[in-house]
């Protein structure tokens, strides 16, 4: 049983029927994973994830987002730098108070966060088209149950609404 859920959760990771497939600029992708247009803007799975991370905790700084994610603090800088200068982050003043800087998106930065969502979620409701909505909440709830205790053993969870 563990054997087939490994690998089937190896398959769920190489997915790219919710992410772009090409890339045109920084964080920019082209296609729905299916040969459809989905906008010009498309963002690629790191650009998603960290204005995802900053849209749920708020304006973060590299270090949050390099512990938030087990990444090298270079890594994220490195990300982060390609969004800054596309004009999708912006440096701010720590609003605590603190010494570092934090990152937050520009409005730019959440509208494509924004339409990147819908167009996956787009893309999510197709491939899921033929499921009974029981299926797709039993679906949701097991992932969900399963993310919590990933994050839970890691120390490290995503924020999310309450309730969810």
């Amino acid at each position: 049983m563990l054997e087939r859920l490994e690998r089937e959760l190896m398959l769920v990771a190489r997915c790219h029927v919710l992410t772009p497939r090409e890339r045109k600029g920084p964080g920019a992708g082209d296609q729905d994973g299916r040969g459809g247009q989905c906008g010009p803007d498309r963002l690629d799975r790191s650009a998603y994830l960290l204005l995802s991370r900053l849209d749920a905790e708020g304006a973060m700084s590299i270090g949050q987002l390099a512990d938030a994610f087990q990444l090298d603090v270079s890594t994220v800088n490195r990300q982060t730098g390609a969004l800054l200068r596309g004009g999708l982050l912006e440096r701010i003043p720590d609003p605590d108070g603190g010494l570092a800087r934090k990152l937050r998106a520009t409005p730019l930065g959440a509208d494509r966060m924004a339409a990147e969502r819908e167009c996956r979620q787009t893309s999510l409701a197709r491939l899921l088209a033929s499921w009974t909505p029981e299926d797709v909440a039993r679906f949701e709830e097991v992932l969900t149950r399963f993310n919590s205790e990933v994050e839970s053993q890691d120390g490290r969870p995503w924020p999310r609404e309450p309730g969810a």
